[in-house]
């Protein structure tokens, strides 16, 4: 069975990482999508808040399953027997970063391989942050997330 991970702080989820968990579940046949639990980041949502945000709004994919984890991404992608890492990109600045990450994970464990997926290009300005920014001055996020989270983000401003 191929096993994939797609990690990320989903804080909040957005229409991109729908349609990166979409298009990876696609190409294998279980998607782990594991929400980081980072202590360095001061998140809006709580890890569980995030695990079921995701879980409510990926209900209709079949083939995942939706995790948290601490650590290092390439000791949890062993421990959940995965062999592929799933990244997505934006722009150029992104792949020199994610590039470094993927070739010290080869080093570290050399049986699990990263796969590059560029975003579409109706969610490449997309990301968490932005939508935080906009929401913290009350702007209209519903062209950047599903409609069953935009109460809740702006609760968390309220």
């Amino acid at each position: 069975m191929k096993r994939a991970i797609y990690p990320g702080s989903f804080d909040p989820a957005t229409f991109g990482h729908i349609d990166m968990i979409e298009r990876s579940a696609q190409i294998v046949d279980e998607l782990v999508v594991a929400v980081l639990i980072n202590s360095a980041k001061n998140p809006l949502f709580s890890v569980q808040e995030r695990v079921s945000m995701l879980e409510e709004i990926t209900g209709h994919i079949p083939n995942i399953r939706i995790t948290s984890f601490n650590g290092l991404l390439i000791d949890y992608a062993r421990e959940a027997d995965a062999s592929i890492i799933v990244r997505g990109l934006r722009a150029v600045t992104d792949f020199e970063y994610e590039l470094q990450i993927a070739q010290t994970n080869r080093i570290v464990n050399s049986r699990i391989d990263t796969v590059f997926l560029t975003t579409s290009l109706e969610y490449a300005y997309l990301s968490s942050t932005i939508v935080k920014e906009v929401a913290s001055y009350g702007g209209d996020i519903s062209h950047f997330v599903p409609e069953q989270l935009i109460d809740r983000i702006y609760a968390k401003y309220s």
